[in-house]
């Protein structure tokens, strides 16, 4: 097929991992001069993530029909033979193999296979990616493992991603470094399982160290931020950064996913109930200020309306304010999807009713806001306005247009449903 000289398109699905590993691949295929192709990275957390990639390949097919189409990611992963029956997809590659330059660069010379997925499983280490820079992006991902070695019973991920393999510092402080050089502002540090980092390490150093030397390291970056972290698996040295390091930003996402115990082991998570709300009460001692999200899945298969009640309860008991709600969706090949199923309908219906307890606690916390001030990353300018997030997450739209990259204090003058409006 005839290549041309436009980059190609990357769609992305999921998490921040997919973020980065979005930009790694943009890298490497116009390094290899592939042009004329639409690279989808497809995401398997939820069945709703496989429809709507699967609707994102069909509709890039019949919208560019001379284009080359590639899929990836851990739906392609985790089920190669279910996409190769999609006509519309020309070459499917892995997750380890999305990383590799030569990947590219075979699709480039017309060498490469119609599927090239390794056994995930097979991978043991993982390597530092260095990118210099996110398109019109002032925030950046950044990998620091990939991976888990933990098995939830409602999750394919592992499957998708293989076990923890973590990046050693010095490839992290060095991405993070070349980042910052080309004008990022905020660093956020992703992974699969980002409080496992750092167990297949020599010296098996924690995550809270990798923070603390990467913040000495790299001293001209303004902001350090966390995605989704464990709350049974936060060392004695990132508590001391929360209570101490004003550049770590005071908003942790939580790895909670119910708020009953039973439901908790037989998801086989790795905390109880207590665990949360005591490590919440434990972070607002050391910063006050600090703001918490979290995950948590609504349905899950046993669960009875007390044992929902108790997930319900758990938003003002550790006073969560940015909640991710998911209705449970089966994943064939887990465990939890031979547990005895709730309905459809009800499982909507219990996650309507946690994104209502969110949506209020929200609500709630940026009305406080209200004539008081904020400090915030400009992420850029649309109708006339600029727009970014707060220390805290919040976001906020600003009723005049701003630098992009700057941080900015403002004073906050109303709060609409899901954002703040300021003026600096």
């Amino acid at each position: 097929m005839p290549e041309s000289r436009r980059d190609p398109q990357l769609i992305t699905f999921g998490c921040r991992l997919n973020a980065f590993e979005t930009e790694v691949m943009r890298g490497h295929a116009q390094a290899a001069g592939l042009g004329n192709a639409i690279i989808v990275n497809t995401c398997a957390v939820t069945a709703e993530a496989e429809r709507q990639a699967r609707q994102a390949i069909r509709k890039a097919r019949r919208e560019n029909p001379q284009a080359r189409i590639i899929a990836t990611g851990c739906a392609v992963q985790i089920a190669p033979d279910r996409y190769a029956a999609m006509p519309e997809i020309d070459h499917l590659i892995g997750n380890e193999e999305k990383l590799k330059a030569g990947s590219f660069l075979a699709l480039t010379g017309g060498e490469a296979a119609r599927v090239a997925v390794a056994d995930i499983m097979g991978v043991k280490e993982t390597a530092g990616h260095l990118i210099t820079g996110y398109a019109e992006r002032t925030r950046a991902f950044v990998e620091i493992q990939q991976g888990c070695d933990h098995r939830c019973t409602f999750c394919i991920i592992p499957f998708g991603r293989g076990n923890n393999r973590s990046v050693p510092m010095g490839e992290v402080v060095a991405q993070v470094r070349a980042l910052v050089e080309n004008g990022v502002q905020e660093i956020v540090l992703t992974g699969v399982d980002i409080t496992g980092y750092g167990s297949d390490l020599p010296g098996q150093p924690k995550l809270g160290q990798l923070c603390r030397r990467l913040l000495a390291l790299v001293p001209d970056l303004p902001r350090l931020r966390l995605s989704s972290v464990d709350v049974v698996e936060i060392d004695a040295d990132l508590k001391r950064l929360i209570a101490e390091e004003p550049r770590l930003m005071p908003h942790l996402h939580l790895s909670l996913q119910a708020g009953d115990d039973m439901i908790l082991k037989r998801m086989k998570r790795r905390h109880l109930r207590a665990d949360a709300i005591a490590f919440c009460r434990e972070a607002r001692a050391l910063r006050p200020d600090i703001v918490f999200g979290a995950d948590l899945i609504a349905g899950f298969p046993t669960e009875t309306e007390e044992m929902f009640a108790n997930s319900l309860a758990l938003v003002e008991e550790c006073g969560l304010t940015f909640l991710h709600v998911f209705p449970f969706s089966a994943r064939i090949g887990t465990p939890a999807a031979k547990m005895p199923q709730l309905s459809g309908p009800l499982r909507k219906e219990r996650a309507a009713r946690l994104r209502a307890a969110g949506a209020a606690a929200l609500g709630r916390y940026l009305t406080g806001k209200v004539g008081g001030s904020a400090r915030l990353l400009v992420e850029g300018n649309e109708n006339g306005g600029a727009f970014g997030h707060t220390d805290h997450f919040a976001p906020v739209r600003l009723v005049h247009e701003a630098p992009a990259g700057a941080i900015l204090e403002a004073r906050v003058t109303a709060a609409a449903n899901d954002h703040l409006i300021a003026a600096a």
